[in-house]
C-alpha cells in the first residue's frame, strides 16, 4: 500500500514487522561481499615525512636575503621540478614501482605522482608556512619507506641548490651592470673635469669667492687710482717748483748758461702741470694763462738755442744748487712710485676685468654646470644603488654557500608503515552494512508500493471511498474446523 495513501508511524512499524527478515538479509550479505573484497584488494601501505623551514642563522638586518619569493610558490615550482618525468624515472627504475601488468612508462610515472603526496602545513600567523609533509604510497612498507626518502631528499638539496643558483645569478647579473655603471661613472667623472678645467674659477661654487675678490680688488684699485692721482698732483707740483728753481739759478748766475736738456725737463714739466690744471679748471683760469704762456716761452728758448748751439753752450763752471739737486731727486723718486703704482693698477685692472668676466659668465656656466652634474649625480647615485645591492648579494651568496640560509630541516624521517591504510577492513564492513540495509529498504519499499491488499479500514477508504460498516476479525483454525466438519457431513 505504500504510495496510495499517506502512511502513519503505525504503517510503518507494520512493515518493518513483516519485512525486517529481508532488510538484515540485505545487510548480511552486502557486509560479508564487501568485507570478503576488502581481504582481496592490494594492500597500499603509506610512509610519511615531516619537513620543517627553517629561517636563516644571520638577522635578515644584516645580511637581506636575495630569495624573496613566496615559499607557497617556490614549494609548487620544486614541486614540478622533481616530480617531473626525468626525475622520477630513476627512481621508477631503482624501486621497480608499479612495474606489474602492462604498464608502459608513461602509466608508471603517471601513477608514482598520484601515490605522492605534497601538503603544507597551515600557519596560524598571517603569512608563510612552517612546513610540510612528504607522502608515498606503495604496496610495500619498506619501498614506501625508501622512496619517501628519496623524494625527501630531492626536495631538500633542490631548495639548496635553487637557492645557491639564484644568489650567485643575481650575484653575476649585478656585477655586469655594476661594471657598465662604472664605466658611465667614469666617462661622467672625465666630462666633470674637463667642465671644471675649462671653466676653472668660473664655477657656481666659485661665485661667491669672486665676488668677494672683485669687491676687494675693486677696491684696491680705487686706492691705486687715488695714490696715482695724489703721486702725479705731487709731480706737477714739484716740476714747477724745479722750473722756479731753474729760473731762479739762472737769474742769480747771468755767466752760466743752461742746457739743452734742461730746458727739455722744464718744458715737460710745464706741460705735465698744465694737463693737470686743465683737468680741473677751465683754459681761460689764469693758472692754465701763465702755464701756457710759460710753454710758449720755454719753446721759444729751446727753438733760439738749436740756431744757436754755439751760444746755447752751457758754461758747467758751477753744478745745481742743492735745493735744486733735491728737487730733481725727489721728482726721479715720485717719477718711479708713479711708474710703480700704474704697473700695480694696470694688474689690477686686469684682475677686475678677470673676475667681472667669471661674474658675467655665471648664467651660462650655471646652465652647463647643472647638465654635467646632473648627469654625473644621476651616474654616482645608480652605481651606489648597484654597490649597495652587490655587496648585499655577495653577503647573501656566502650565505647561501655555507648553508646558512634558509633551508629544509627534516624533523620525522620517514616512517616503516605498521599496517596498511588501504583497504580499511572497518570502513568495508560499515560500507556493507550501511548500503545492505539501504538495499533491503528500497527492496521493502518496491514490494509494498506493488502491494494492494486492503489490511484496516484506511486501505478500504482508500480504494472505495466508502464508510465501511464492520469489521470481521482473522481466526486462527477456521479454515481447518470448516473443512473438517465438512468431511463428517459427508
Amino acid at each position: 500500500m505504500l504510495g496510495h495513501r499517506e502512511l502513519t508511524i503505525e504503517d510503518y512499524v507494520a512493515i518493518l514487522k513483516r519485512w525486517y527478515w529481508l532488510i538484515l538479509l540485505c545487510a548480511f550479505v552486502m557486509l560479508a561481499l564487501l568485507l570478503g573484497i576488502s581481504y582481496t584488494l592490494t594492500p597500499q601501505y603509506v610512509s610519511q615525512t615531516l619537513v620543517l623551514i627553517q629561517q636563516q642563522k644571520v638577522p635578515e638586518d644584516y645580511v637581506r636575503p636575495v630569495v624573496t619569493e613566496d615559499l607557497g610558490s617556490r614549494l609548487a615550482t620544486m614541486r614540478e621540478q622533481i616530480l617531473s618525468r626525468s626525475r622520477l624515472q630513476p627512481i621508477i627504475e631503482r624501486f621497480k614501482l608499479f612495474a606489474t601488468g602492462n604498464n608502459t612508462m608513461d602509466d608508471r610515472v603517471d601513477m608514482t605522482r598520484r601515490a605522492i603526496g605534497i601538503e603544507a602545513i597551515p600557519s596560524a600567523q598571517s603569512h608563510g608556512m612552517p612546513g610540510f609533509t612528504i607522502s608515498m604510497k606503495a604496496n610495500d612498507p619498506h619501498t614506501a619507506q625508501l622512496v619517501c626518502g628519496e623524494i625527501t631528499a630531492l626536495f631538500v638539496s633542490e631548495n639548496l641548490t635553487a637557492r645557491e643558483s639564484s644568489a650567485e645569478g643575481t650575484t653575476d647579473f649585478l656585477k655586469q651592470q655594476l661594471a657598465d655603471a662604472k664605466r658611465n661613472l667614469d666617462d661622467q667623472d672625465a666630462k666633470l673635469a674637463a667642465f671644471q678645467e675649462k671653466y676653472i674659477g668660473k664655477l657656481p661654487d666659485q661665485q661667491g669667492s669672486n665676488m668677494a675678490t672683485l669687491q676687494a680688488v675693486t677696491t684696491q684699485l680705487d686706492a691705486a687710482t687715488q695714490a696715482i692721482s695724489r703721486l702725479q698732483q705731487d709731480e706737477t707740483f714739484l716740476e714747477s717748483v724745479i722750473a722756479q728753481q731753474t729760473l731762479d739759478a739762472q737769474r742769480s748766475e747771468p755767466t752760466t748758461g743752461i742746457s739743452s736738456d734742461s730746458m727739455q725737463t722744464e718744458l715737460q714739466a710745464l706741460i705735465a702741470q698744465k694737463a693737470d690744471l686743465e683737468t680741473r679748471y677751465t683754459p681761460d683760469y689764469p693758472d692754465v694763462v701763465t702755464a701756457t704762456r710759460k710753454i710758449s716761452d720755454l719753446q721759444q728758448k729751446i727753438a733760439k738755442a738749436a740756431a744757436h748751439p754755439t751760444a746755447a753752450a752751457v758754461v758747467a763752471s758751477h753744478p745745481d744748487p742743492p735745493q735744486l739737486q733735491q728737487s730733481k731727486a725727489q721728482l726721479r723718486a715720485l717719477k718711479q712710485a708713479i711708474l710703480s703704482k700704474q704697473s700695480e693698477q694696470a694688474s689690477l685692472q686686469k684682475q677686475v676685468g678677470l673676475y667681472e668676466s667669471r661674474v658675467e659668465a655665471r648664467p651660462e656656466v650655471e646652465e652647463e654646470f647643472k647638465e654635467v652634474t646632473r648627469d654625473h649625480d644621476t651616474a654616482q647615485q645608480f652605481y651606489n644603488s648597484l654597490l649597495q645591492k652587490m655587496n648585499n648579494s655577495s653577503m647573501a651568496t656566502a650565505l647561501e654557500q655555507q648553508q646558512q640560509g634558509e633551508q629544509f630541516q627534516v624533523i620525522d624521517a620517514p616512517n616503516l608503515p605498521d599496517s596498511p591504510t588501504f583497504p580499511n577492513h572497518l570502513i568495508f564492513a560499515g560500507g556493507g552494512l550501511g548500503g545492505g540495509l539501504i538495499l533491503g529498504l528500497l527492496i521493502v519499499a518496491l514490494i509494498e508500493y506493488r502491494d494492494t491488499s486492503l489490511r484496516n479500514e484506511r486501505d478500504i477508504w482508500a480504494f472505495t471511498k466508502l464508510p465501511t460498516l464492520a469489521l470481521i476479525s482473522h481466526i486462527d483454525g477456521i479454515g481447518k474446523a470448516n473443512a473438517k466438519h465438512r468431511e463428517q457431513t459427508s
